[in-house]
């Protein structure tokens, strides 16, 4: 089992976005618990990868056309951290 940590500002993220697309993350949430990044990449609709530039050491996973989680793993802790679910919007808040 993975743990997942969520960024503090998530809650208000997750609010502002459409209905489908929470669901759509909390199913993204149970597979990433049970398998971790191997299982996200397992499903194509996802597409699960790896970020370049400023985002260097995240992964990205899409929700929908539009909405996109981004997280980062851990180490081998077994802890997945998600910063944002953003509209690909790939620019680095500070």
């Amino acid at each position: 089992m993975w743990s997942i940590y969520e960024h503090r500002r998530l809650d208000k993220q997750l609010s502002k976005i459409p209905l489908e697309v929470q669901k759509r993350y909390e199913k993204w949430k149970d597979i990433a618990g049970i398998s971790g990044p191997s299982g996200l990449k397992a499903i194509r609709g996802f597409r699960d990868e790896a970020l370049r530039g400023e985002w260097k050491g995240f992964r990205s996973s899409r929700l929908n056309q539009q909405y996109w989680v981004i997280y980062r793993v851990e180490g081998d802790r077994l802890l997945i951290q998600v910063v944002e679910v953003t509209p690909h919007d790939y620019r680095r808040k500070s």
